[in-house]
């Protein structure tokens, strides 16, 4: 587009602007002044200038006509131009921050709305790129942004994976597809000191998790001599640093059987002890572990996100409820659970009531408060992309009667 660009313009319906001008970056369609300015006028995907009941301009938002959530904030200048330049400077600014951040190129590389590009996530591997596009403007962007990545960082490779919940409701397709360069079918991941293979076509999102890398590092300072319980274990991500920290015995859970296969194969090139392999339901699993008297000093409890939708909340929920109860059962006196959400539906407040439900057996206390890593920034004015929540719980040890009496 050339500078003389004009995009269309919608108005919002008397004082829905405050929001806006707070800092967030969602528009919803019952905001739309849609007699002034019929929001089934606009292209799906394309991008319009947002202005306020007077008609004074907000900024440039995505604009996709048939969802609920129909705008997304791009820009607050209304004069900005939504082209490969605007990419180029916000992957910038991203980048930027990531090499200040970590030493290898092993990163989230944009975090949709903590970035400024809200509807976008894109995950880098060293020299490969996976992108997620969340809303239809970016789905429509992604040549613009896949060129503006070639230019800043030149891959070898860069992979379209994505589809869910968000997508649907934006009327996208699930979609796997090589956009530039080779993508093979394995890459490497360097974490907390660990070499990690993952499957970038058939694994979850874009087959890694960054974002509890930190809370993985802090674990870690807990591992030595400890009996580890890695629910949800996925490739090894908790369990692999775990064990090289000096950790007695891991035991990893995951219901998926290739997961686990790559689990065994990178505790295998990292040189750890065998590890424990339990191919099971997590509930389940904790369940029998329970019936079975056993104990662990170190738990991890990092379940996908359980609730997915509003809709969702009440089983979700007492899913949360009961993992948690299980957990702290088997929890040994002087150990650690580490427990976290990534359901953005279920808050701090409600999984801390979930984690006091389970305490009430025992004596327990929480210790630290884990949120995700740097790579994941949380826009300030939009709560919703402050989604993992995590805490490490200690249970105090039962002391004998003859400790007591030294006191």
């Amino acid at each position: 587009m050339s500078s003389s660009t004009t995009y269309p313009t919608l108005r919002l319906r008397p004082k829905e602007d405050r929001r806006l001008r707070a800092g967030h970056l969602w528009i919803y369609s019952n905001e739309i002044d849609v007699a002034r300015t019929p929001l089934q006028d606009v292209t799906p995907g394309s991008v319009c200038k947002i202005a306020d009941a007077q008609g004074k301009a907000i900024g440039l938002a995505h604009i996709n006509p048939h969802t609920l959530l129909c705008g997304r904030l791009l820009s607050r200048n209304p004069h900005q131009i939504i082209d490969k330049h605007f990419y180029q400077e916000r992957l910038l600014q991203a980048l930027r921050m990531r090499e200040r951040l970590f030493s290898a190129p092993f990163y989230r590389l944009v975090h949709g709305e903590g970035d400024g590009l809200p509807g976008l996530i894109i995950d880098r591997y060293e020299d490969t790129l996976i992108l997620q596009p969340g809303s239809l403007g970016m789905e429509q962007d992604i040549a613009l942004i896949s060129e503006a990545l070639q230019v800043l960082l030149r891959p070898t490779g860069i992979l379209l994976k994505a589809g869910g919940a968000v997508r649907r409701l934006e009327g996208l397709e699930d979609r796997v597809e090589v956009l530039s360069g080779q993508v093979p079918e394995r890459l490497m991941v360097w974490e907390n000191d660990c070499l990690f293979e993952m499957d970038p076509y058939g694994g979850q999102k874009t087959g890694w998790f960054y974002d509890h890398r930190a809370n993985r590092r802090r674990l870690m300072l807990h591992a030595a001599g400890r009996r580890v319980l890695d629910c949800f274990a996925y490739l090894g991500a908790f369990s692999i640093p775990l064990a090289k920290a000096g950790a007695q015995e891991v035991t990893a859970v995951d219901s998926s059987a290739p997961a686990l296969k790559l689990l065994e194969e990178n505790a295998h090139r990292n040189t750890v002890p065998p590890i424990r392999i339990i191919h099971d339901d997590a509930m389940d699993s904790l369940a029998r572990l329970r019936d079975r008297g056993e104990q662990f000093d170190l738990i991890v409890l990092d379940p996908p996100a359980l609730i997915k939708s509003k809709k969702d909340f009440k089983e979700g929920s007492i899913a949360y409820r009961r993992f948690n109860d299980l957990a702290m059962r088997l929890l040994a006196p002087g150990g650690i659970l580490f427990t976290a959400s990534c359901s953005h539906h279920l808050s701090r407040e409600t999984l801390l009531n979930h984690i006091a439900f389970g305490a009430q057996r025992g004596d327990y206390a929480i210790i630290a408060e884990g949120t995700q890593d740097m790579d994941h920034p949380i826009h300030p004015a939009v709560p919703e992309s402050n989604y993992l929540k995590g805490f490490f719980i200690h249970r105090r040890e039962e002391l004998p009667e003859e400790a007591e009496k030294i006191a």
